[in-house]
């Protein structure tokens, strides 16, 4: 379930981030962690399984209305279990946002979660 960031989850949302090869730096993820808390268009969702938090993306929303997925990440021992793809599949059927996109640090992540999407239509 996907689960808008608040203050009460800090701590939770900057160890999910720190799992984000640019996001190792005690500094530079409080640094994001404030963005998202203090800039409107740095929107951040938590992903909760079983009652536990174990994802977490990051989208930054332009003038456009193009969500731009800058973080995602999942918690080691729930990887491979296709938790990034429900997490991605649940932003884009938010119909917040007029598309979704990723960064270059994102993409190919994004694009094999994207294909697991396609390979489940098909079925």
């Amino acid at each position: 379930m996907l689960i808008r960031y608040k203050k009460a989850l800090e701590k939770i949302a900057m160890g999910l981030l720190s799992f984000m090869p640019n996001e190792k730096d005690v500094k530079k993820l409080t640094e994001t962690i404030h963005s998202y808390e203090n800039d409107d268009h740095w929107v951040l969702y938590l992903w909760k399984k079983n009652d536990e938090y174990v994802g977490i993306v990051g989208l930054v929303i332009d003038e456009d209305n193009t969500a731009t997925i800058q973080h995602v990440s999942v918690v080691p021992s729930y990887r491979g279990e296709g938790v990034a793809t429900e997490m991605l599949q649940e932003v884009a059927e938010l119909g917040q946002y007029e598309s979704v996109r990723a960064t270059d640090e994102t993409r190919s992540f994004v694009q094999k979660c994207i294909h697991c999407i396609d390979e489940k239509a098909d079925d």
